[in-house]
């Protein structure tokens, strides 16, 4: 019975310790400088988007504060994802890696080269850079590195960084104009990206200790530990000018997913043969910019998506909460006729919306090919506001315009 009481009030102060090292995981994440730092750079990204939209358009497609919403919203879900698996695997890097890594995360954000922040890149770098800096007071345990652990986290990183390309990057593309080699104008979408990942690691150096014998599975030499949650940020860009933004995106994450794959088997190999978390950061790194190569150089050799046509006008881009987003209007359709009248250039659309004032019938062509109709009534101040954006050569300042 005293054996019972014993293990019960051990187990109580087990559990007390561990829900107290997560309120201070928690407060550690929230005082973490890439948290605050990437509010700054989020801003920035989207003053730049700003003045580019405004520089093809005269408007903003969307509002300034748009990437920082993105940034901090859309990798969550993922991040505590990953975060489980990491837990379960007792993922360990010394403190000094961490600083390392959130320095290198911060000197490529601050290139506004949002490729590079690719995981592949931000923890390759770690690992190699981890291998030549000694230890210091800066990088405490810097030398104590898990090799293992680290390849293994790059490779579930490029996964999930795979599935948000997927399922988000496509989302509110920004639209912007080019001139092409022939003078004419030329429609293009980019996604500039980052996502926010609150990822928990185990730090050596803590009060923690496991009294499970098979956990943690990667060994931190039986060393108590700290339980510390980083936001981890991953970067993305991509142009688009000879397919549709979601189309591009979708395929290039599927080609980043089977990266992170690859990455992670060979990774998980390091556990026995340390050579091999080289191996896979390498592949992890060399991978990723072919993607990126491989898919600039397909885009650059299709035809122009977004291109004047002959018939119809092709739709670049559509404004939030307007008119043309409210008839379910798709960026890539075509549209061939307003209030019954045939348009080819902007200045014929509003003609045809002058003809009715009160209401709008839109004759679109869609992605198959088929004639849809879209209508909706028109109130005060609508009549020239439908919120579409249009590819249109640029013989007029104004032309470009949002109609």
């Amino acid at each position: 019975m005293i054996n019972l009481i014993e293990t019960v009030r051990w187990d109580s102060v087990l559990i007390d310790d561990w829900l107290l090292e997560l309120l201070w995981a928690a407060g550690r994440f929230f005082i973490h400088p890439l948290f605050y730092l990437f509010f700054l750079l989020t801003f920035a990204y989207g003053y730049l988007r700003v003045k580019q939209e405004r520089n093809s358009f005269h408007i903003r497609v969307f509002d300034i504060y748009n990437e920082m919403k993105f940034t901090y919203t859309k990798g969550i879900v993922l991040g505590l994802i990953v975060s489980v698996f990491s837990f379960a695997l007792g993922l360990s890097l010394p403190f000094g890696t961490v600083v390392l890594m959130a320095i290198i995360t911060a000197l490529v954000g601050l290139t506004f080269q949002l490729r590079w922040m690719s995981a592949a890149f931000t923890v390759g770098l770690t690992l190699l850079a981890a291998t030549f800096i000694p230890d210091g007071s800066f990088f405490v345990g810097l030398s104590e590195t898990s090799f293992a652990s680290l390849s293994i986290l790059a490779g579930l990183l490029v996964i999930v960084e795979g599935i948000l390309i997927f399922r988000t990057a496509h989302i509110q593309t920004s639209p912007f104009l080019k001139t092409s080699t022939r003078g004419l104008p030329i429609g293009n979408h980019q996604a500039k990206r980052t996502w926010m990942l609150p990822l928990l690691l185990l730090v050596p150096g803590g009060t923690l200790t496991s009294a499970l014998p098979w956990w943690p599975v990667l060994s931190i030499n039986g060393e108590p530990f700290l339980l510390l949650f980083i936001p981890f940020f991953l970067g993305f860009h991509q142009r688009v000018q000879g397919s549709l933004p979601k189309e591009s995106m979708k395929v290039t994450g599927e080609r980043v997913i089977w990266l992170g794959v690859l990455t992670l088997f060979m990774a998980v190999a390091s556990i026995w043969f340390t050579p091999a978390a080289f191996i896979a950061v390498f592949v992890a790194m060399v991978g990723r910019e072919f993607i990126t190569i491989r898919q600039r150089l397909n885009d650059d050799s299709a035809a122009f998506y977004f291109s004047k046509r002959d018939h119809g006008l092709m739709i670049l881009g559509i404004l939030p909460h307007s008119p043309a987003e409210k008839m379910t209007l798709q960026v890539g359709e075509m549209v061939t006729k307003v209030n019954g009248y045939a348009v080819k250039t902007v200045d014929e659309v509003y003609q045809a919306l002058q003809k009715n004032r009160a209401f709008c019938k839109l004759e679109v062509v869609n992605f198959n090919g088929e004639i849809r109709y879209a209508q909706r009534a028109l109130y005060d101040g609508e009549h020239h506001e439908l919120g579409i954006l249009f590819v249109q050569e640029a013989k007029k300042k104004w032309e470009n315009e949002a109609v």
